[in-house]
């Protein structure tokens, strides 16, 4: 079990990691070593994690997540495959750790009465502005 947070732990079960081949510089070794590590975790049929932090998390995971809700880390960094293995289950835990944050309620607020006032203020001189840009009138 990987612990996430104080009531979430991970089973390592349900992270499906794969090497596979890393892209840019890196000279002949880079053709031949898998040294990246593409991490894929299926939040949707997880038992680990509650409903909201579900939905919470195929939000902030964006493009990283499939329509089937599969959360894809793609993790190349390192030169070496533990590194970026860790690295991978790193940002993983740290995308879970976010999502189980409960959005603080907003408050619904009302504007006061001076700014009510100052807004109206601001829009009279702005109309006296754009009133004095029409054409002259041929008042004779």
């Amino acid at each position: 079990m990987i612990p996430v947070t104080p009531t979430i732990n991970l089973d390592e079960d349900e992270l499906e990691q794969r090497a596979v081949k890393a892209s840019g510089p890196g000279g002949q070794a880079v053709n031949k070593t898998s040294s990246a590590i593409e991490l894929r975790f299926n939040a949707r049929a997880s038992p680990s994690l509650p409903d909201d932090v579900k939905a919470r998390l195929e939000r902030l995971a964006g493009s990283r997540a499939t329509l089937d809700g599969v959360i894809v880390i793609f993790a190349q960094s390192y030169r070496s495959q533990e590194m970026n293995r860790q690295d991978a289950v790193d940002r993983l835990l740290e995308l879970i750790r976010k999502a189980a944050e409960r959005p603080k309620p907003r408050k619904k607020t009302r504007p006061t009465y001076a700014s009510k006032l100052r807004r109206l203020e601001g829009k009279a001189i702005r109309s006296s502005v754009k009133a004095g840009r029409g054409k002259p009138r041929g008042d004779d």
